[in-house]
């Protein structure tokens, strides 16, 4: 089996939108999906990502340059992960394929390299 990195791409608004109500059935939808992946040995971890603040290092320059970021302003921020176990691409784009995730923004599946 090879491993698989599954990041959640969302935009900050999507959920911010939400009521409470709204956002605790959205993550039973994800514990539920989490869950029976784990009890299947297809998902090794499962990674919420704090909502706000994070870093962006770039060299320019010479410089190591240290930003604050992503800001509220992006369309597009990573809001966790997940490491599948699948047997191919296509096994783990079926199993993304299912991701509650998917109803709330996009998914990006990356092969990690065991090398």
């Amino acid at each position: 089996m090879s491993r698989y990195l599954m990041l959640l791409h969302e935009t900050p608004a999507h959920f911010a939108a939400k009521s409470p109500a709204e956002l605790q059935a959205i993550v039973e939808e994800y514990i539920q999906w989490s869950d029976r992946l784990r009890k299947e040995g297809r998902l090794l971890l499962s990674e919420k990502l704090v909502d706000e603040g994070g870093k962006r290092l770039k060299q320019q320059g010479g410089q190591l340059l240290v930003s604050d970021g992503p800001y509220a302003e992006v369309k597009d921020v990573v809001g966790g992960l997940f490491i599948l176990s699948a047997e191919s691409y296509e096994d783990a784009v079926a199993l993304a394929r299912t991701c509650p995730h998917l109803l709330h923004g996009e998914v990006e599946l990356r092969a990690i390299d065991d090398a």
